[in-house]
């Protein structure tokens, strides 16, 4: 079981994003991949795969070239045993270089409040290092921010 639990509600949705949030920047592929189902489907730009295994490798691939990775999520919906989330990460390349990424992803639930499935589309923008806005995981004081605006 992995709390909390499908049909989400405002609180539990963006716990879930947090949470998501959380461990992405610890950039742990085996931390993350453990909140996914055995057979999780994924689509991450143009890479699909299936399962954990898949997840740890591709995540392991992923963070050998997005050096000093540094993310942020937010709740954009959510409906019965659905998020979508909007977000942006940091990173630079072996050369240096900075980018920010752009990107939104659909998650599905199984009801032990795993992912069982994560589409992902992600767009990539050259920045200057001076141009960055994200340098590690929110602050608590931050943390409020998941939430969609109404």
């Amino acid at each position: 079981m992995r709390p909390p639990l499908p049909p989400f509600d405002r609180d539990g949705a963006a716990a879930k994003v947090l949470a998501a949030e959380n461990a992405w920047n610890t950039r742990d592929p085996e931390r993350v991949a453990a909140a996914y189902t055995e057979d999780s489907v994924w689509r991450n730009r143009d890479e699909f795969f299936t399962g954990r295994a898949a997840i740890v490798d591709f995540l392991t691939r992923k963070w050998s070239v997005e050096n000093g990775y540094a993310l942020r999520k937010d709740l954009w919906a959510f409906d019965g045993n659905r998020i979508a989330v909007r977000f942006q990460y940091e990173w630079h390349d072996h050369t240096g270089r900075w980018w920010r990424s752009y990107g939104n992803e659909q998650w599905e639930f199984a009801p032990d409040g795993l992912m069982s499935r994560r589409e992902a589309s992600i767009n990539d923008v050259g920045i200057l290092e001076s141009d960055r806005r994200i340098f590690g995981a929110r602050t608590r004081e931050e943390e409020g921010a998941v939430l969609p605006r109404q």
